[in-house]
């Protein structure tokens, strides 16, 4: 089973690239679970954000439903991971608690996407705290993946461009279109890592951007 986690700030995407990857992989013939955020439904359940003390069994359950997929499947798609509660319990109440249980979550991926902030922030539902949290966010969360030795990959681009920049990652490691999980390509014992020395340069990452806009 090949382990993608989707990551980023609110409004950045993560829903869309993620049922968007899930039709492409299984338009080419291969079984995908596309595990859903549980803070969404918890939060239209209970009709309010959790508190400070709520945040654990968020991250847990989220966690929970990674792991009830089974292990036949080909390729697991999780829309965030107890690391974006670990992230937000953090940042808005100063519990920097869930870290460990988050990092040694996320370490069982073997890709980490993390959505840009190049798209316009659009209002949806109660768990959007507003466009003035996306760069606090997407900073502590940076700083929360390297703080857990985790390497990552930031997507950009708009509509289909999007899922291309990601479905074209996942192939890097996967072994290609129709070679999922190649010898030599990937291995599930070993910690994913990018082969570019750069890929957590910010002056790099920026230019990438700016070219992609450009375009």
């Amino acid at each position: 089973m090949l382990k993608i986690a989707l990551l980023g700030a609110e409004s950045t995407g993560k829903t869309q690239l993620a049922q968007a990857l899930a039709d492409s992989l299984r338009a080419r013939g291969h079984n995908v679970a596309l595990v859903p955020e549980w803070l969404r439904t918890w939060c239209d359940q209970a009709g309010r954000t959790p508190r400070a003390d709520e945040q654990l069994d968020i991250a847990r359950t989220q966690a929970a439903h990674i792991a009830q997929v089974p292990a036949a499947t080909e390729y697991l798609l999780a829309d965030t991971t107890p690391l974006m509660t670990a992230v937000y319990s953090d940042l808005l109440f100063g519990d920097d608690t869930l870290y460990p249980l988050a990092w040694e979550l996320q370490r069982g991926f073997d890709m980490t996407l993390v959505t840009g902030l190049d798209l316009p922030w659009v209002a949806d539902g109660l768990q959007r705290d507003g466009q003035h949290m996306r760069e606090p966010v997407d900073t502590r969360l940076r700083a929360a993946l390297a703080g857990g030795g985790i390497a990552y990959q930031v997507v950009y681009g708009r509509g289909i461009a999007r899922s291309a920049h990601a479905l074209h990652a996942i192939d890097s490691i996967a072994g290609g279109a129709d070679k999922p999980c190649a010898t030599g390509l990937f291995s599930a014992q070993k910690p994913w890592a990018w082969n570019c020395e750069k890929c957590s340069d910010p002056v790099c990452e920026h230019r990438l951007f700016s070219g992609l806009l450009n375009r």
